[in-house]
């Protein structure tokens, strides 16, 4: 769900947005997956979703009619420019490929052309199984694994200069940033600047997703 809002908001500011890996959930939805956003100030909108939503709603998997909360994490990286150089060595990497998911019939890929990159002291991983060739997917892959390490290596600083200064580093991964209730009652609440509106389809289309967005970034301002 927040995949597809992310996509849909990216739609609307003419970005491009596509899937470079998706693992579809065991009975619907998205286990996880990788989108790729492209356009001016993407990173600079997007650092916003990162971290841990919390959606309360009735299950349409639930035939008790019961309400249910479940939780979804948004890493934001930025992909790095070529002039930043980043120090990996050939044998700190694990690559593994894998047969890439199909639709079905003439489309099922036959060959193991998706490739998996694990930097090894880290442990940060890095896939695609949307491109043609394994040659362009391992490509990609390592592009986006450079940049995940690029995200490490800043995140840490934050959280030295957040220890530095006795300030809590709120962006950092696990933190509860925003609910979203259907039920009992309509609302969607970012828990870090209090913005909130009942509006939730409209956040959840990716239609009224700015006003948080920028709420965030007045925050972030003040917190520095």
């Amino acid at each position: 769900m927040l995949a597809r809002m992310i996509q849909r908001w990216a739609e609307t500011k003419n970005y491009s947005a596509a899937f470079i890996d998706l693992t579809p959930g065991e009975e619907a939805g998205i286990k996880n997956c990788t989108l790729y956003v492209k356009g001016n100030w993407a990173f600079g909108r997007l650092i916003s979703e990162q971290g841990v939503h919390r959606l309360v709603r009735i299950s349409p998997f639930n035939f008790g009619g019961k309400r249910q909360t479940s939780f979804a994490s948004i890493d934001v990286t930025p992909e790095i420019d070529d002039e930043i150089k980043i120090d990996v060595q050939e044998k700190d990497l694990r690559i593994d490929t894998y047969r890439a998911g199909g639709k079905g019939g003439q489309h099922v890929n036959m060959t193991d052309s998706a490739v998996r990159i694990t930097h090894l002291p880290t442990g940060v991983v890095a896939q695609c199984q949307n491109e043609r060739s394994q040659h362009a997917n391992r490509k990609v892959a390592m592009k986006m694994l450079l940049s995940r390490l690029y995200r490490l290596e800043e995140e840490k600083r934050e959280a030295e200069r957040a220890k530095e200064y006795g300030q809590k580093n709120e962006i950092s991964f696990g933190s509860q940033i925003r609910s979203y209730v259907l039920h009992p009652y309509q609302l969607v609440k970012d828990h870090r600047t209090d913005c909130e509106t009942s509006q939730v389809e409209k956040v959840l289309d990716g239609e009224a997703l700015d006003p948080f967005m920028d709420a965030y970034l007045r925050w972030r301002v003040q917190q520095k």
